[in-house]
């Protein structure tokens, strides 16, 4: 089945007014260029789930779409802080913000929750902790097993997470929504998994053959995918391993941009509102900074997987 649809499309159909959206993506393959259109389509009231907060959220939250926050980390990547995020919470600044808190840990069980229908999680991270004083969903049960001492034992449970929607970037995909992904692959198949629908979106949509030459690769298969969309440079200004490298000029930029209104104001007039699409973000930015981006090559050796004579 071809699943391939355009990002304005995809957004349309998949990503609605109160919905709770996910968006994952760790270090690369940050799917920037959603968010983007989300913004573009004024969707509101969402509730967006990421394990690391970052721009792409900040910038979400400048355009007005993003009610609550669910995340453990949030920053700018090492580079600073996020001005926008940083007003709702601290001042209610346009309007607050609700943030629900988690460990990194926790957000990850609560997508193998998600992703296996199950009605909690448990883990021991949260022992010590003071996070189950600020997020009464962290809570405790009692193991139906002895302790380590032999006698009973309370463990921490997460709820499940179960987006109406997740959306990740990858590498490539062919047209059914096979998708691979290497290098750093992060939570995005159990992101996929938890949620109701998924959209991908890929730097290349390739050949059925290309993806049943190098299996091992396919990350998230397609029965799991609801549309695939081709975008190329989508994660920037994070990276897109074996096609651009990260941005770090453009992260060093963001926390004096978020940090002024202003400025921001007048970022995401000319660089969202003020494009119609990522290909014509791309375009504005140009070849020659896109040289600058651009990455030598490590190849990965073949395989032989062997067939039936």
């Amino acid at each position: 089945m071809d699943k391939t649809m355009t990002m304005k499309d995809a957004i349309a159909s998949f990503v609605h007014d109160g919905d709770t959206v996910s968006l994952e993506g760790f270090t690369h393959l940050i799917p920037t260029a959603a968010g983007h259109e989300i913004i573009r389509q004024g969707r509101k009231n969402l509730t967006v789930v990421r394990m690391t907060a970052d721009i792409v959220v900040d910038q979400m939250l400048a355009g007005g779409c993003v009610s609550t926050l669910v995340s453990s980390f949030v920053g700018n990547s090492s580079a600073g802080s996020l001005g926008e995020l940083r007003r709702r919470i601290e001042h209610g600044v346009p309007e607050p913000l609700v943030f629900e808190e988690y460990s990194h840990y926790g957000m990850i069980c609560r997508y193998l929750a998600g992703a296996q229908r199950l009605p909690f999680y448990p883990l021991r991270s949260y022992a010590g902790s003071d996070l189950p004083t600020v997020n009464p969903d962290l809570r405790k049960v009692t193991s139906p097993y002895p302790g380590p001492d032999g006698g009973t034992e309370e463990i921490y449970v997460v709820p499940p997470v179960n987006p109406d929607v997740t959306i990740i970037h990858a590498q490539r995909a062919d047209r059914s929504g096979n998708t691979q992904i290497w290098g750093l692959t992060g939570i995005q198949a159990e992101a996929v998994y938890a949620a109701r629908k998924a959209v991908v979106v890929v730097e290349e949509i390739v050949d059925d053959e290309v993806i049943r030459s190098d299996p091992n690769r396919t990350v998230v298969p397609s029965h799991a995918v609801d549309a695939v969309v081709a975008c190329p440079r989508g994660a920037h200004p994070s990276f897109a391993q074996g096609y651009y490298d990260r941005d770090n000029a453009f992260y060093r930029a963001w926390s004096a941009i978020s940090k002024d209104e202003d400025r921001l104001r007048d970022w995401m007039a000319e660089w969202v509102y003020g494009t119609r699409d990522h290909a014509e973000y791309v375009a504005k930015l140009g070849e020659e900074f896109w040289a600058g981006l651009a990455v030598g090559d490590a190849m990965s050796l073949p395989v032989n997987y062997g067939r039936r004579q």
